[in-house]
């Protein structure tokens, strides 16, 4: 049975359109639990035409990273997502939405981000419980 989504279909998740991701990308899947938005794995997967790995064999372009208020130190989770990542590549950090168990409030990504070295640059609702930030590194002439 094919993934494919046929004329007339729509996504189960469309907010994951919204991410850029494409066939072939390669993409790491940091922070998965129990309570991560099934839906919006399957659309990655969907739209990558392909899995999502956990442990990295080589770079990788994308890192999905799922992250809570209770998992720790962002800058530490954010650092460790960048191991693996290519050059150009940049990290999807998916938080829960205001209200949701585990919300991590917009300044401490902000902080997070430029402590880690990084840049946010968009955001993007995925799912009813779950938003998504992209974070990249800072292009050179920025500095």
């Amino acid at each position: 049975m094919s993934s494919q989504v046929g004329p007339g279909e729509q996504l189960k998740s469309p907010g994951v359109s919204k991410l850029g991701l494409s066939a072939g990308l390669v993409v790491q899947e940091i922070g998965w639990d129990e309570d991560v938005d099934d839906e919006v794995r399957v659309a990655v997967e969907d739209a990558i035409d392909g899995e999502l790995i956990e442990e990295a064999l080589e770079a990788v372009d994308v890192v999905l990273l799922w992250w809570r208020d209770s998992d720790g130190d962002l800058v530490d989770g954010l650092v460790d997502a960048l191991t693996d990542l290519t050059d150009s590549g940049y990290i999807w950090l998916m938080t829960p939405k205001v209200g949701r168990e585990g919300y991590v409030d917009a300044s401490e990504l902000a902080e997070g981000a430029v402590t880690a070295g990084l840049s946010l640059t968009n955001s993007a609702s995925v799912s009813s419980d779950w938003a998504a930030t992209k974070l990249v590194r800072p292009k050179a002439g920025r500095r």
